[in-house]
């Protein structure tokens, strides 16, 4: 038996939260495919959806872990993978929506067979970041696996510290450990995409920056740091977030870290759907095609006999 499951991907401002609410607001549940709205107390500068849209169709793994801890794409799909199962016994349909591409991705083929953690490796190379700090192992990464150097964000210490783990444990760069190009049996996939033609999408992506300012995004980051999380915390590392850095330390103006934040936005949301050009599996429809998308929805619960 193979679980039915949707998947839907859509950049950020793309227009994933009104096509949930006019299409996917009966019999079905949302499990969140977003690196960052898993964080708690992080509302405005993550995009989360209202409680008044999470009332109206259940949402899942939002609001799950404080803005310290590390939440990879393995926790990802074990989450998803124990949620799916209940949502069908309670007669809904699993839909797993976000804007983060690898989860997507992962989520279909399956981890990559990378090496196991090793304690003592990791113990060292903990060890030399204390020491010499983030930028230095960043410099080691580009050395040893530029690829995944240009992938992971410098101060992103946990991904860089993995990275050269696996190096270290294997002596082959994390970068060749490639994702299955199978599907996993397990389930039966329908993959949607939303896409914009880009001038629409930036320009709703820069409207979207505004919006989150005006809301208080800089009111709730200062609260963050009130609250002792730190730069380096993974969630305060986030698009929205680490802006605020130079800005704090008296470094840039207000203005400036809002016009970082929309170039960082732009770039990340053409990075994604970059990423996932090459899956010939997705089907791609503009926001305002809900009919066409229902129809796809309705073709695939018929072939599923759901």
């Amino acid at each position: 038996m193979q679980y039915p499951v949707i998947l839907l991907f859509g950049p950020t401002s793309v227009g994933k939260t009104v096509l949930l609410t006019e299409v996917f607001k009966e019999d079905y549940e949302i499990i969140s495919a977003d690196s960052m709205q898993v964080f708690k107390y992080m509302d405005i500068g993550t995009a989360k959806p209202s409680k008044e849209i999470r009332d109206l169709v259940p949402h899942h793994l939002i609001d799950i872990i404080e803005p310290s801890e590390q939440f990879n794409t393995g926790r990802f799909v074990k989450r998803a993978d124990a949620l799916i199962p209940e949502i069908l016994k309670r007669g809904k349909i699993p839909v797993i929506s976000g804007g983060t591409a690898f989860y997507l991705k992962t989520f279909m083929y399956g981890l990559p067979q990378t090496p196991v953690a090793n304690a003592d490796i990791r113990k060292e190379l903990h060890a030399v970041f204390k020491r010499k700090g983030v930028e230095y192992l960043y410099d080691e990464l580009k050395k040893v696996d530029p690829e995944s150097a240009r992938r992971i964000e410098k101060r992103d210490y946990y991904r860089i510290i993995r990275a050269l783990e696996v190096y270290r444990i294997g002596g082959k760069p994390l970068s060749e450990y490639r994702i299955s190009t199978q599907k996993r049996k397990l389930y039966k996939f329908l993959f949607l995409g939303l896409i914009r033609h880009r001038e629409q999408l930036y320009e709703s992506i820069n409207k979207r920056v505004d919006d989150m300012f005006r809301m208080g995004l800089k009111e709730e980051v200062a609260g963050l740091i009130d609250m002792g999380f730190i730069w380096d915390d993974p969630g305060m590392r986030g698009i929205g977030y680490r802006e605020f850095a130079r800005f704090q330390e008296g470094c840039v103006t207000y203005e400036s870290v809002k016009e970082e934040i929309k170039k960082n936005s732009r770039r990340y949301a053409k990075r994604q759907i970059t990423y996932l050009k090459n899956i010939k599996e997705i089907q791609w429809y503009f926001p305002d095609e809900q009919d066409k998308i229902r129809e796809a929805v309705d073709s695939f619960k018929n072939k599923a006999d759901i």
